[in-house]
């Protein structure tokens, strides 16, 4: 059987991601599966595939995905709830979006989230 150490999988993130800023998001969505599949247990590839949709411009999509699918297996992540709300801003969801971004802010846990979820309630 075949199996992804923790150094495959983040080496496999990081393509991932970068195949995003590429705009290779074919790419990047086969390498998330094959993540997801492996490490289901790993909220950062989820936050990768958010990332991903956002950055293809697929917002709706984006809170879709965090709603039903990671929020659930990884209720009140705060990066999670971070682009969820950059995703509802983006889609002129204003109230939604401070809602969300609200709750990220105040999360002590990931103290990155907090900053993200600030900066974007600031502009």
């Amino acid at each position: 059987m075949f199996d992804l150490t923790a150094e495959e999988a983040r080496l496999l993130l990081n393509v991932a991601l970068m195949a995003t800023g590429r705009n290779r998001f074919q790419s990047a969505a086969k390498l998330f599966a094959v993540l997801e599949r492996f490490r289901p247990d790993a909220p950062e590839v989820s936050v990768g595939k958010a990332i991903a949709l956002i950055s293809a411009q697929k917002f709706a999509a984006c809170v879709d995905f965090v709603d039903s699918e990671a929020l659930p297996r990884f209720p009140g992540n705060p990066m999670l709830l971070a682009f969820k709300g950059m995703a509802l801003m983006r889609m002129k969801r204003e109230i939604e979006a401070r809602e969300t971004l609200q709750q990220a802010a105040e999360q002590s846990a990931d103290p990155a989230a907090a900053q993200l979820a600030r900066g974007l309630l600031e502009s």
